[in-house]
């Protein structure tokens, strides 16, 4: 009671703190102190704490709490600009207003069918002292339960125009972190993660990249978000930003001394960060915290940064199950393009000549093949990459003009195959690899949408490999993520759902735009020697963005058996495989192996066929990066259940706990899990399958092998 006294005291008696907002329970207010300096605010549990204060200078500082551990020790927020002076000190404090959220939305597809948005926050707001025309700036405070948040808000002023030269927002780590991280690289994240301590990054940063790569392209001591921590008393902690619009992507910059980060943004090609006219509004950089590795996986605050859904109507928008014209190419079994460029007229991109080489991918006898399956085995859609000219003369190569994502090759009828695709049930998904010219996709952008239209296709990986034109631009600027924003705003209009690849990495934009069903922005399946270890590390890393088009489903895994040029072997079992449809979760899923090879292993396709890709419910039951994961599921348009799990290069036991489960139901399982004999590298494709009754109270034994996994349904006996 004297608590809650003392707080409305402190808003009746200071000039300084305006009546609350709240949405939610006045009885339980966020502390704060009396002194009119520090002003501190818990979460809705109590756990997070976080206080700001302007020091001695003017300069504005904040510090994070997590229990009765100090994660973010006092650092301090800023900007340098160009032809400006800084904002980093010299600061009033005008107001303080408070707020409290306690709501509930409703993703249009999701792990969860519901998530809460609940915290507490503020907003300070600040004016330079002793100015004649003096600059303000406001920064919004929340703080949730799983995690701290901090944005900038630019109000509108005499000062409008605004060129950052560098952001200055620093996060001074509590101790000398574990942390599993990939290099500070402005145009892709596609590295598997190095795990060290923050003062071991610069050392195994790798040299060869530092030597070869120019400053404008990569920081030798950056790293890139979302980065995973973990303290030395055993609490996870995860770096990265939340709603990434009309602003350059942020990379984490390391004083190795200090163990402190500062925002290292994506530069243009004056050098200059970003540009914005006020008012404005930076976005968010967040720290989420947890006790165990699961609540890092679970928490969805990236996604409540964002804002609520944009669109008007999203019936459209649904999730789907696919397989490919893909992989073949990947392994080098069969090719993206027609024929040798040396073979017809490059200038013209005439093919009436042209002699076919006979190993293009994308040809009409090929893509009904995979239409045929998927259409046997309850799929939704097939992507065809390599059905437009173009291909013969476009990697690596800086020019503006390749494809125009409209024209199909001679052996790629689209009409008639787009006919034989609906009356089979499936949809096509249109591929349009820009090589990363963007003016010249800009320029054909709008006809090609409406082809897709034209033809019925409501789906687009897009791809943009290779180096940005214009010239100078880098995959991560502020110029770049505004095109990957509009590209997808243009494709809401006419209906289309996109999955963005080599884009800059999603920050929870699929809120607020959920026709971005899916991105890339790292290291997937196409890179066939990959180590186990990635995958266990990404649903901590890449994945709390937003969903990653993985492309799982591999069940050959020696590779030369079918592309005798390719000598790689995939480093994972068939259960792992089977695994990761529940563990990396994505409403875009691919089961991206061939035909014949799923047919030689029906039993075991029959969990791809089965798992769905929409969820009502998800709970991450044990995990721990560059380890193990393991999950549970519920389908959102059924009462079954689904677990998997995936281990990295050691085998793991482990005893699954059903308390997920309706309690007093009975469920028929089935269990896909590695054989006794089973390794990811020396014996991937062993596996067992098994059938039993079970219900809540059950626990089952799982053994997962090096590089292994298991899988398992559950569905309700009546």
């Amino acid at each position: 009671m004297k608590k809650n006294f003392l707080f409305l005291l402190a808003i009746a008696c200071s000039s300084l703190l305006p009546a609350l907002q709240s949405s939610a329970d006045a009885a339980n207010p966020p502390m704060l102190t009396l002194d009119g300096k520090t002003t501190s605010i818990t979460s809705p549990d109590g756990k997070v704490g976080l206080s700001f204060l302007l020091d001695s200078e003017g300069r504005p500082t904040y510090s994070v709490v997590f229990g009765e551990e100090t994660i973010v020790r006092p650092s301090t927020l800023g900007f340098e600009f160009k032809d400006q002076e800084p904002m980093l000190k010299n600061f009033r404090r005008v107001n303080v207003d408070f707020c409290q959220v306690d709501s509930v939305w409703q993703p249009v597809w999701g792990e969860n069918s519901s998530i809460e948005n609940k915290y507490n926050g503020f907003t300070v707001f600040l004016s330079e002292k002793n100015k004649q025309q003096p600059r303000k700036l406001n920064i919004e405070f929340r703080v949730y339960d799983d995690g701290v948040a901090f944005r900038y808000l630019f109000p509108d002023q005499d000062v409008k125009k605004f060129v950052v030269a560098d952001e200055k927002s620093q996060m001074r780590m509590g101790g000398d972190y574990k942390a599993w991280w990939i290099p500070g690289d402005y145009d892709t994240q596609e590295y598997e993660y190095t795990c060290t301590n923050l003062s071991g990054i610069r050392a195994a940063m790798p040299q060869a990249l530092i030597e070869n790569v120019s400053t404008t392209t990569f920081s030798p001591t950056a790293v890139q978000t979302s980065l995973m921590l973990k303290t030395p008393s055993g609490k996870y902690v995860n770096l990265h930003e939340a709603a990434l619009v009309d602003y350059p992507a942020m990379h984490l910059n390391l004083d190795e001394e200090s163990l402190t980060f500062t925002s290292w943004l994506t530069p243009s090609p004056d050098g200059t960060k970003a540009s914005f006219e006020a008012p404005f509004r930076t976005p968010w950089r967040v720290i989420m915290v947890g006790d165990k590795a699961t609540d890092i996986l679970a928490t969805d605050i990236i996604y409540n940064l964002n804002d609520p859904c944009a669109l008007a109507e999203t019936d459209w928008i649904h999730p789907v199950k696919y397989m490919g014209v893909w992989w073949e190419m990947i392994t080098g079994k069969s090719a993206w393009s027609y024929c040798d460029a040396r073979d017809f007229d490059l200038a013209t991109f005439d093919y009436s000549k042209a002699k076919p080489h006979g190993h293009h991918g994308a040809n009409n006898e090929n893509v009904r093949r995979y239409i045929d399956f998927a259409s046997q085995n309850g799929m939704d859609a097939v992507l065809v990459e390599g059905w437009n000219v173009g291909w013969e003369d476009w990697f690596g190569k800086q020019k503006d003009y390749v494809f125009d994502f409209v024209t199909p090759y001679p052996d790629f009828d689209i009409d008639a195959l787009n006919k034989y695709a609906h009356d089979k049930g499936i949809k096509l998904i249109m591929h349009h690899e820009t090589s990363a010219s963007v003016p010249n996709y800009e320029r054909h952008i709008d006809a090609a949408y409406d082809l897709m239209n034209r033809y019925g296709y409501d789906a687009v990986k897009s791809g943009y490999v290779g180096k940005m034109l214009p010239d100078g631009q880098n995959h991560y600027s502020q110029w770049a993520v505004n095109h990957y924003l509009d590209c997808v705003r243009k494709a809401a209009d006419k209906h289309i759902m996109v999955n963005a690849h080599e884009a800059v990495r999603p920050t929870g934009l699929a809120r607020t735009y959920p026709n971005l069903i899916g991105n890339e922005a790292a290291m997937g399946t196409e890179y066939q020697t990959m180590s186990p270890e990635h995958p266990t590390i990404l649903p901590f890393t890449r994945l709390k963005g937003g969903p990653m088009d993985y492309t799982p489903g591999v069940f050959v895994m020696d590779l030369s058996k079918f592309a005798p040029g390719n000598q790689n072997k995939k480093k994972a079992t068939i259960a792992n495989q089977l695994g990761l449809y529940v563990t990396m979760y994505s409403p875009l899923q691919m089961a991206c192996d061939f035909p014949e090879h799923y047919a030689a292993k029906a039993d075991a396709f029959r969990f791809i066929k089965d798992v769905p890709v929409d969820w009502s419910e998800s709970r991450y039951i044990d995990a721990e990066p560059g380890e193990f994961i393991v999950a549970a599921r519920k389908d959102k348009n059924s009462d079954c259940w689904y677990a998997g799990g995936i281990t990295a290069s050691q085998a793991k036991d482990f005893n699954l706990s059903l308390d997920f489960l309706k309690p007093g139901c009975k469920y028929e399982v089935t269990i896909y899990a590695d054989a006794h004999d089973a390794n990811g590298f020396t014996n991937p494709e062993a596996y067992v399958i098994a059938k039993r009754e079970v219900d809540s109270t059950v626990t089952i034994p799982i053994r997962m092998a090096p590089a292994g996994g298991f899988a398992i349904s559950f569905r309700p006996i009546k």
